[in-house]
């Protein structure tokens, strides 16, 4: 019995990362973020059983007899429920059935929502200066029972701070109680709704008009009810809300193997990030020119990378030949831009010559002046690359040896969510690091042909270089905003800029 969270990945403990990685069986609730899923193994059987408002893909009977049966079948199984499967979350009774037959089973607590999602909400449900007490209620209690089990009386005053979970469609009633039975009308109310992930929305009232404000927002479940002074110091504690990207969807069309730092640094920013690799890293039809090459390193006078994946193939095959970084000894290194130095220097070699510009044409200004006519020069680099680089050091008079360390291709991505996100405008901005990412990315959207720019004429395009910039205009995208500096880094802050100007 796992729980998972609120929903921010984040918030995931170690332990129920763990059981989902070992696990033989995933049944998963909706209010379990489904990157999680993520985590489980291939060969795991993963089975949605979700419950959205009134929306039941499975009774409880149903899911009780899916984790005994899954279970006496010798498999380990995962119940992952969202935030604490024993807060609201019918974990103890799932628990129940397992003990009575008979079935071993642990409990992995999750962080509830009741303390999680006011805490991004920046309302602490205790503080010295306002309330010791604080209390979880169901806003949602069973439809079976014939009255309500809840002291109303003593609850409206004998707590400070009130937590309803599921009572968004009885809020009205919930004020209407509170304030019946001695609860200020003008106490502080918060409503949040999707908490702790980036569609996070919080309005906030007094329990005499907090319904009517609710309404007129349009919020709907999943949210939380927050009653009570601590409510206040939401003016003062607001973090998450504030962030520079809070609430933009972005989607990352980078390669899945090198898109967990911008994701990650997007999200760190509060964007909800949409992972849609549109590049594939493969390995070459054959590496013989490139071990060819590396066999003969001392004809080479330059050896040249254009990017990371150019480093880690090259080191990786210069091993497979039982040669190392002395092998290397009077060959001057150039790379082009801050990441592909970086992958150098990691393995113990310092490169000669970084251009200031990070881009093929920065690179030949800088050898221009060294000599390079009559000296052998070594590529490794993608199979498709732009041609400026060795044609330009041609015609300076070295001679250029091009060998394929990698190849680039187009994956097999699912595109329903993406084309209904863009159909529906519900997407913010879209990147691109590579000219190969934008031709890619319009080529598994051509099927939809003129739609393509009706959906993309509110979407902000971000790219990491001219080069790139000059990719999507080609292909009849509107360049929103171009990095200064062309890194990931310079990316992230020239989208900064771009939203903190009010876009």
């Amino acid at each position: 019995m796992v729980g998972a969270g609120p929903g921010d990945p984040g918030l995931l403990t170690l332990k129920a990362r763990d059981c989902l990685k070992r696990a033989d069986v995933i049944v998963y609730d909706y209010l379990a973020n489904r990157t999680f899923l993520g985590y489980a193994d291939e060969g795991a059987e993963v089975i949605y059983a979700g419950k959205r408002g009134g929306n039941h893909s499975m009774g409880q009977e149903e899911i009780n007899k899916l984790i005994l049966d899954k279970a006496k079948e010798g498999k380990r199984v995962v119940r992952l429920k969202g935030g604490d499967p024993f807060i609201f979350g019918r974990g103890g009774e799932e628990a129940q059935e397992l003990a009575r037959e008979g079935i071993p089973f642990e409990v992995v607590p999750g962080i509830t929502s009741a303390i999680g999602v006011p805490a991004y909400a920046g309302i602490p449900l205790t503080h010295r200066d306002h309330t010791s007490t604080a209390a979880f209620i169901t806003g949602h209690e069973d439809p079976t029972k014939d009255e309500s089990s809840i002291d109303w009386e003593k609850l409206a005053t004998g707590v400070g701070t009130l937590v309803f979970l599921m009572g968004v469609g009885n809020l009205a009633k919930i004020a209407r109680h509170l304030i019946r039975h001695g609860r200020s009308p003008q106490t502080p109310v918060a409503v949040i709704q999707r908490g702790t992930v980036p569609q996070q929305r919080t309005v906030t009232g007094e329990l005499g008009d907090i319904s009517e404000k609710v309404r007129d927002a349009g919020m709907r479940p999943p949210a939380i009810i927050v009653v009570g002074d601590v409510v206040k110091l939401r003016q003062e504690l607001n973090w998450f809300e504030t962030k520079p990207l809070f609430g933009k969807r972005i989607i990352i069309t980078r390669a899945r193997a090198q898109a967990s730092g911008l994701l990650a640094r997007l999200a760190d920013l509060g964007a909800e990030c949409i992972e849609f690799p549109t590049i594939e890293i493969i390995p070459p039809e054959s590496f013989d020119n490139l071990d060819r090459s590396i066999e003969n390193l001392k004809q080479y006078s330059w050896l040249i990378f254009t990017s990371v994946n150019g480093v880690k193939t090259f080191f990786e095959r210069l091993g497979e030949q039982g040669k190392d970084t002395r092998d290397l000894k009077g060959i001057r290194i150039g790379v082009i831009g801050p990441k592909t130095a970086e992958a150098i220097r990691e393995r113990g070699v310092l490169p000669d010559l970084v251009p200031g510009e990070y881009r093929a044409e920065a690179i030949l200004d800088e050898l221009k002046p060294l000599g390079i006519k009559g000296k052998r020069i070594l590529i490794p680099r993608a199979a498709e690359a732009r041609e400026v680089l060795p044609e330009e050091l041609a015609k300076m008079g070295a001679r250029v040896d091009i060998v394929v360390a990698y190849r680039t291709r187009r994956p097999d991505s699912p595109m329903e969510e993406i084309e209904e996100l863009l159909r529906e405008g519900l997407i913010d901005m879209v990147t691109f690091t590579s000219s190969s990412t934008v031709s890619n990315f319009l080529t598994m959207l051509e099927s939809k042909g003129e739609e393509i720019g009706e959906w993309m004429g509110n979407v902000a395009v971000a790219c990491i270089g001219p080069i790139t910039a000059e990719a999507a205009r080609k292909r009849g995208l509107r360049v929103t905003l171009v990095a200064k500096e062309y890194t990931i880094e310079g990316l992230l802050e020239s989208i900064v800029q771009y939203y903190g100007a009010g876009s």
